[in-house]
């Protein structure tokens, strides 16, 4: 008797290279924003970007990219559905909320919100790509446990403001990502709101929520300090309009995205030449 062969499902996740998570210990530490502006400017580096919204509940990425009301659509290959991504500005996008109407709250139980991200990842359409960034709901949660399990994450950026309150919380989600069910390399840190600087005195800096706390705290932990992002008005106009700042990347503050994309980059460039050996001791085993 013959046992029929039952097809493998494709990994969408095969032909992606590095899969990055930004999360944040709490909200409101502008984390969207910085995935976001990464992404852009990663693309506008030549790279190949895709990008979930991963923060269910929230999902901002519709917003900032004016992708409101768009839809993605569905194609089937050798009996598999895909959801082909919307793309803009160079990034492949997927997000809850591009399923839901924009004014609707999204109220699901845990397990729900965990089924939609499972669906974004799994059935994904997304290709080759050098970087694909999974934006993550603050805090630490089913989701950040559902996502480690679902893909092999190369490593988590995380996104702070310098003030003391903000701070401790980052050790608590650098201390998730280093548990043992989570156990995903922390890239760095990212401090958001740094300064404000008026865009008619542009040479000023005022220390809104105090200043270098990422910076310290980076160094006592021995974490890499990724960046660090000013408030600036632009930045929360061009999020609003949907046309992330980074597009200009010649421009203040469009360039402080940009060093941090090339400071990311150059992170894992060696993160990855590092473990390469293992890798290679690991075929040779086998």
């Amino acid at each position: 008797m013959q046992v029929p062969e039952i097809p493998v499902k494709p990994d969408p996740m095969a032909a992606v290279e590095n899969i990055i998570a930004v999360a944040s210990g709490k909200g409101g530490v502008g984390k969207s924003t910085i995935a976001v502006n990464l992404a852009v400017s990663l693309a506008a580096m030549g790279k190949r970007v895709g990008l979930i919204d991963a923060d269910v509940y929230g999902p901002s990425i519709p917003k900032m990219f004016h992708i409101e009301g768009q839809r993605p659509v569905a194609r089937t290959e050798e009996g598999t559905e895909w959801i082909v991504p919307i793309e803009k500005y160079g990034v492949k996008l997927l997000s809850v909320g591009l399923f839901v109407n924009p004014e609707d709250a999204v109220i699901w139980r845990g397990p729900m919100a965990t089924g939609a991200l499972k669906q974004l990842i799994s059935q994904g359409d997304w290709g080759e790509l050098d970087y694909l960034l999974i934006d993550l709901p603050p805090g630490t949660g089913d989701v950040h446990l559902t996502m480690v399990q679902e893909v092999p994450v190369t490593g988590a950026v995380i996104v702070s403001t310098p003030q003391e309150v903000a701070l401790a919380d980052v050790i608590k989600g650098i201390n998730m990502f280093a548990g043992e069910k989570i156990n995903v390399p922390v890239l760095g840190i990212v401090e958001n709101m740094s300064w404000f600087t008026p865009e008619e005195l542009p040479e000023n800096k005022y220390y809104i929520f105090g200043k270098d706390g990422c910076k310290n705290l980076a160094e006592k932990m021995g974490i890499k300090l990724l960046g660090q992002i000013p408030i600036v008005q632009g930045i929360r106009e061009s999020g609003d309009s949907g046309e992330p700042v980074a597009l200009q990347p010649d421009k203040s503050p469009g360039d402080a995205f940009h060093l941090l994309a090339h400071t990311l980059e150059k992170v894992i460039r060696t993160r990855n030449i590092e473990l390469e050996p293992t890798k290679k001791v690991e075929i040779t085993t086998k």
